[in-house]
């Protein structure tokens, strides 16, 4: 009777250690990333087999994912696969997370929203190392060296006048703009091609260079004459611009038509910028953080890495939902899509993997077996309590 008092008592201290879990899983449903974990049970018994009661083996973490949901944010990542974001301390300690809430300090580093450290990225080397964006806050300058010229000429007819067009910005080395103006005037015909002179002015209406170019009897620009170079000067500096008609033989820019309502030929600048901030950024599947500059221009940033491990049910449970790698068990580290890693959602979140119904039927099944737990005791009570009454002396 005794040892049945006893049993149940240790009943009642592993169900109890059970529902710690139970509302530990509950209360982080919520929580980014959060893995839920079960309770393991296992039998006491003496050296005899006689059964000693109940303890608890421990816990172990669900490695099944969490649902991903998008937030809005485009520093915040989810992996959708194996792996785990990697972080380090001011110690450089490493630590795992599948919580990608990350955001960008007030030193341009990448870092946890949470625990404040910092992400880890690799460079094509495969070197693991911060992710810093401050020398990537602004795209420098970038001067004009192409203009290409696109659309046709018309020879006869009332188009035949000269042709302008007028406001092409370009750029030089210091990221200063100028207007040009081309004006195309038609020279003689002969019999194997149709020419144009080319005059080009700045917007002050001073001509920098004139030239000419040539088109074929198929239309098409002749070989030695589809291009012109413009000088240009600025800021003490000088370069060349070139203005492109076109392969030799081919359509693929300008033309010359023997005959049309007018002219269509337009100027496509090609290159060549004012200097330009950072106006967005976002990882791609890879984990490559895109980045976005105001002039329209694109970047390839920094890529995150990733890590994965032989049995992540044995990673160590620390808080803010930060895994710790025991020292028997070396991380595997790469890059997203690749190998045995997920791919990256940028602007989602990993949910909990907490599912209430699963949580809701554990604790009945708690409720009962401290219930039966307790009244072990109770009934072991009351006979141990009849024993001692009817050993009393009458």
């Amino acid at each position: 009777m005794l040892q049945a008092f006893f049993n149940g008592l240790s009943g009642l201290l592993a169900f109890s250690k059970g529902l710690d879990n139970v509302s530990n899983n509950v209360s982080n449903m919520n929580t980014p990333a959060y893995r839920g974990s079960d309770t393991f049970f296992r039998s006491v018994n003496g050296q005899d087999g006689q059964g000693l009661g109940a303890g608890i083996t421990g816990t172990q973490v669900r490695t099944k994912a969490g649902d991903t949901r998008q937030t809005g944010n485009d520093t915040n990542a989810a992996i959708t696969g194996a792996g785990y974001f990697v972080l380090h301390d001011s110690n450089q300690q490493l630590f795992y997370t599948r919580a990608g809430q990350f955001e960008i300090d007030k030193d341009g580093y990448l870092v946890d929203s949470v625990s404040q450290f910092r992400v880890q990225g690799v460079d094509a080397s495969g070197i693991r190392g911060d992710i810093n964006i401050n020398k990537r806050r602004t795209l420098p300058p970038t001067a004009t060296t192409k203009v290409e010229m696109i659309g046709t000429l018309a020879r006869s007819g009332t188009s035949e006048a000269t042709h302008q067009i007028k406001d092409i910005v370009v750029y030089d080395a210091s990221g200063s703009s100028q207007k040009l103006t081309l004006k195309f005037t038609p020279q003689t015909t002969s019999v194997s091609s149709a020419s144009w002179q080319v005059d080009v002015s700045n917007a002050q209406g001073t001509l920098l260079t004139s030239g000419s170019i040539a088109f074929g009897i198929d239309g098409s620009p002749q070989v030695g004459q589809n291009t012109l170079a413009v000088p240009l000067t600025n800021n003490g500096g000088s370069q060349a611009i070139v203005l492109d008609f076109g392969t030799p033989g081919s359509y693929n820019l300008a033309s010359q038509v023997a005959s049309g309502p007018s002219h269509t030929l337009t100027a496509k600048v090609v290159d060549g910028s004012a200097a330009s901030s950072l106006s967005a950024y976002a990882f791609d599947e890879k984990g490559v953080m895109k980045l976005t500059y105001a002039s329209g221009d694109k970047r390839d940033g920094s890529q995150l890495v990733l890590a994965n491990f032989d049995d992540s049910a044995a990673l160590i449970v620390g808080e803010k939902s930060l895994y710790r790698s025991p020292e028997y068990m070396r991380p595997h580290f790469g890059r997203a899509s690749e190998g045995q890693f997920g791919r990256i959602q940028g602007g989602h979140l990993e949910l909990s993997n907490v599912d209430l119904a699963q949580e809701f039927g554990d604790i009945l099944i708690i409720q009962r077996g401290y219930q039966a737990s307790s009244r072990v005791m109770t009934v072991s009570n009351e006979m141990i309590e009849q024993l001692y009454n009817g050993t009393r002396g009458g």
